[in-house]
């Protein structure tokens, strides 16, 4: 049962006045929670299902002095639905450099505080590691409680090669530096990890297949944890097909297979795919399609092609 969970004591019951704090409840049963050293408390939160919390996380949001937190309204649900009194206070991109040094004084103080993002695990995504950084510098100690994580949560159901990965976040939103970033990716040797806005999924997966290759092994992870969670697997130019119509609702997560190790090539293999590059699309284009087809050299494969262009002229 609940109350028999090892490291937290036990209330006298539901009726129990939380008000003193340092309380939390489960169920219908409450507990107390230990004093905490002080220290900043990176607090993973539920990225959907409450019910992926931990103990640990709920013993430290009770038993800090306050919770820095994206929203208060998203925590707000959340600390309510746990009985949680700790004071909350924003904390996100807009406001971070105003609420730092109120959060460094607290520290100062021999207090608790506990950081928490809108969901999943802080710092990923978020602005939380100038904080621990000015946190770690100001001479204080800095706790991780792990626990849920949007990337990881994809990864494991992706069915997808985990033993390297790569989280690279949001892509550009404007199409010049998204391609270059996609440019990038493509050729890193891992499972890449992307968040993208449900607005923006069928046009970058386009991009995608565009740049990282149509064949290319990818998964789109969508409302993880919750309810409706759903896995799209497919290929780059099968997933581009799939979402090309009106956006899908709720969190996405995309996962992009590592590249396949690209065959030995000589320069006549090369030359023909060259040729044909160069019949749909400029010089430089060719060239960067070829070196992730072959493994060559860039620099190389584009002045075989200025050769190529201005002999076929």
């Amino acid at each position: 049962m609940t109350k028999d969970i090892p490291g937290i004591e036990a209330g006298v019951g539901a009726g129990t006045d939380l008000r003193a704090g340092r309380r939390f409840i489960i169920g219908e049963h409450d507990f107390s929670a230990p004093r905490l050293e002080p220290a900043l408390y990176i607090v993973a939160t539920p990225i959907g299902n409450l019910g992926d919390i931990t103990v640990r996380a709920l013993e430290t949001l009770a038993a800090a002095s306050m919770i820095a937190c994206e929203d208060t309204r998203v925590t707000g649900t959340l600390t309510h639905r746990f009985g949680l009194k700790t004071q909350l206070m924003p904390y996100h991109e807009h406001n971070a450099d105003k609420q730092r040094p109120k959060i460094l004084a607290t520290l100062e103080k021999g207090e608790a505080v506990a950081l928490v993002s809108d969901a999943g695990t802080p710092l990923v995504s978020d602005p939380g590691y100038r904080l621990v950084r000015d946190v770690l510098e100001a001479g204080h100690k800095v706790v991780p409680i792990p626990g849920a994580s949007a990337p990881l949560a994809g990864l494991v159901g992706s069915g997808l090669p985990s033993d390297t990965v790569l989280f690279a976040g949001f892509l550009p939103q404007k199409g010049g530096p998204k391609k270059t970033r996609l440019t990038e990716l493509a050729a890193v040797p891992a499972t890449v990890i992307l968040f993208e806005s449900p607005r923006r999924l069928g046009a970058t997966l386009a991009t995608m297949a565009e740049i990282m290759g149509p064949a290319r092994e990818a998964v789109v992870a969508r409302e993880l944890t919750k309810r409706f969670e759903t896995f799209e697997r497919g290929t780059l130019a099968e997933l581009s097909e799939k979402f090309a119509g009106d956006p899908p609702k709720g969190e996405i997560v995309i996962l992009v297979g590592p590249p396949e190790e690209a065959p030995e090539a000589n320069e006549e293999d090369a030359e023909e795919l060259l040729r044909q590059a160069l019949t749909e699309m400029p010089v430089s284009a060719a060239a960067k399609q070829v070196a992730r087809q072959t493994g060559l050299d860039r620099n190389d494969l584009y002045k075989l092609a200025l050769d190529l262009k201005a002999g076929g002229e």
